[in-house]
């Protein structure tokens, strides 16, 4: 695998011969916050999370401090989507050094995993209920392990303080939101399980309602030991010891082992960062997705869409054709790297981009295929099904410092298993179900025993060219992450507009030959444009999103919650 800081090296150098003949256009500001504006920030998809990574800032905690209040109540709040037994991505900025670090927090298959764990006796795919709910599912939790790593190198504020929010919401009780209540009301195999029926059940046998007091004393629990002796009170002890067991239960027992918990290590690095116009955008390596959506910008560097605006047609055309190519490239081609090399620099190749964007034709032709960038092997095509059931949030700290974090325990409340008042997650699902062609060529995102699989979340920090801080933003989403990721920088970086506005615009997912998005929300008369040229919308992309983000402006900072979900935004 090429060096990540030499990738990141020549991306600037590319970079600046790109804004040496870039049309003259002001970026977002990157300019210090004057006294009179908010200095530091807190967006994610809770009130009470956004709450306790403000109480940590209000303590002078740094970015990632709050990163840790905000993930230990969100784990609590919001456990369809994240929590302590899932996995993260995290991208850094360091105000100081200017430099952007990833931290890598994936699960990991267990040494047991097979490349045909997800297959029946015949050979068939198991159907998507047996397997998201079965032992086999679950992979090594790696988002608290992540967090204690970051931490002991960003962090101001002692570990054992950073949870006070989170044990007091567990012990005392939280409100349950509407968007939980809907979650404990769906028909999604999760809620069927023992663990959540027990959970999500009053003593009246009624489920739990939005408005409803909930109480996790094991929750609690759970974080005072967090709190007291770090990712070892999950990976190692009584609580690691419980995992073992829970994975182990029928239906379809998994395989992870003490041993495969207490070995987990996190994964750090340069961030992957690539030339925009006038910026810089960085995001994690793979199995991260992000250095797809760096491709996608590149493709759509050689096109006018900057010139163009959300309503215009012709913009959204050219939105989707980058996108249909953009998600070829990723479902061939990404996977783990320590298992299989992933052509980041051949995909990110500007000559290559121009290429892929030569295929833009005046209306949606068929489903692109993948391209061949240089350094790309013989994959077999992939079978990934990579449900929904994810968060994101960003904070600014006060020296400036940025977090852009994208969590997971994958589906709808992980396998709907749970321990010590968590959910376990289902991340081996990530991974193709089919592992290879009939001529035993292996899917880049084939099972391996101690790989992590390949990642839609791709949480984003954009930068001027003199390293200062532009905007942080990312969502959740499934594999429309990569989409709804790719709209608000085009509509903030493009087309200039404030963080709200741009996660208000409408969702397009293209992939292959599918489009969904939101008609409702198209200025009068783009719909039906793109309809005359081919891109014809059926339903809106299966997860929505959770856009959160902030911008650095003359006037502070300028923060955004995505408005389908249930986040806020807060600082001071």
């Amino acid at each position: 695998m090429f060096q990540l800081k030499r990738l990141a090296a020549l991306s600037l150098a590319l970079g600046l011969t790109a804004c040496a003949t870039a049309p003259a256009q002001a970026p977002v500001a990157s300019v210090a916050a004057p006294a009179s504006g908010p200095k530091v920030l807190v967006s994610a998809a809770n009130p009470l999370a956004v709450e306790a990574g403000v109480n940590v800032l209000r303590q002078g905690g740094s970015a990632i401090d709050a990163a840790v209040a905000v993930q230990a109540v969100l784990g609590l709040v919001e456990p369809q989507s994240s929590g302590l037994g899932g996995g993260a991505f995290l991208t850094y900025y360091d105000a100081k050094t200017k430099k952007v670090i990833a931290y890598n927090g994936r699960e990991t298959a267990p040494a047991g995993a097979t490349p045909d764990m997800f297959l029946d006796a015949s050979g068939k795919p198991l159907s998507y209920p047996e397997a998201v709910t079965s032992g086999k599912a679950t992979g090594v939790p790696g988002a608290v392990a992540m967090l204690s790593m970051a931490q002991a190198q960003h962090g101001k504020l002692a570990w054992k303080d950073l949870f006070a929010d989170a044990e007091r919401l567990a012990d005392q009780g939280f409100i349950v939101s509407p968007r939980l209540a809907g979650m404990i009301a769906g028909p999604f195999p999760q809620t069927a399980t023992p663990d959540a029926k027990a959970y999500f059940t009053k003593a009246g046998g009624e489920r739990y309602q939005a408005g409803d007091l909930l109480k996790n004393p094991a929750y609690a629990d759970t974080v005072r030991k967090i709190a007291a002796q770090g990712p070892k009170a999950i990976l190692e002890g009584p609580l690691a010891q419980a995992i073992v067991a829970k994975v182990s239960e029928d239906p379809r027992p998994g395989t992870v082992t003490l041993a495969d918990l207490k070995s987990y290590r996190p994964k750090v690095g340069d961030a992957i960062c690539g030339p925009y116009r006038v910026y810089v955008v960085c995001v994690p390596d793979a199995p991260s997705s992000g250095a797809a959506l760096l491709e996608a910008l590149g493709i759509l560097s050689h096109t006018d869409i900057a010139d163009r605006g959300p309503n215009d047609p012709q913009a959204w055309f050219l939105f989707t054709q980058a996108s249909r190519l953009m998600y070829a490239d990723r479902d061939r081609y990404f996977g783990d790297p320590a298992f299989t090399p992933v052509p980041i620099e051949g995909l990110l190749d500007p000559a290559y981009t121009a290429e892929r964007a030569k295929l833009i034709g005046e209306v949606a032709g068929p489903a692109p295929a993948p391209g061949k960038p240089r350094g790309a092997g013989k994959l077999a095509p992939d079978a990934t099904l990579e449900p929904g059931g994810t968060s994101h949030f960003v904070i600014v700290d006060a020296a400036g410092n940025a977090v852009s974090m994208t969590t997971t325990v994958e589906s709808i409340f992980g396998t709907g298993r749970m321990v010590g008042g968590f959910f376990l997650n289902n991340q081996l699902t990530d991974f193709s179900w089919a592992p290879q062609n009939k001529d035993g060529t292996q899917a880049a995102n084939a099972v391996a025993p101690g790989k992590r699989p390949r990642s839609s979340m791709a949480p984003t920090i954009v930068l001027d060219r003199q390293g200062k801080l532009v905007a942080a933003l990312g969502s959740p989403g499934g594999n429309s992450i990569l989409a709804y990721n790719l709209k608000a920088l085009v509509a903030v970086l493009d087309w200039k507009m404030p963080m709200q506005e741009a996660f208000n615009l409408p969702n397009l997912i293209a992939r292959g030959d599918s489009f969904a998005s939101e008609p409702a929300r198209y200025a009068p008369g783009v719909v039906d444009a793109l309809a005359a040229k081919g891109v014809v919308f059926r339903g809106s992309g299966g997860e929505g999103s959770g856009l959160h983000g902030v911008m650095v402006t003359p006037q502070g900072l300028q923060g955004g919650a995505d408005e389908r979900r249930e986040g806020v935004v807060k600082g001071f």
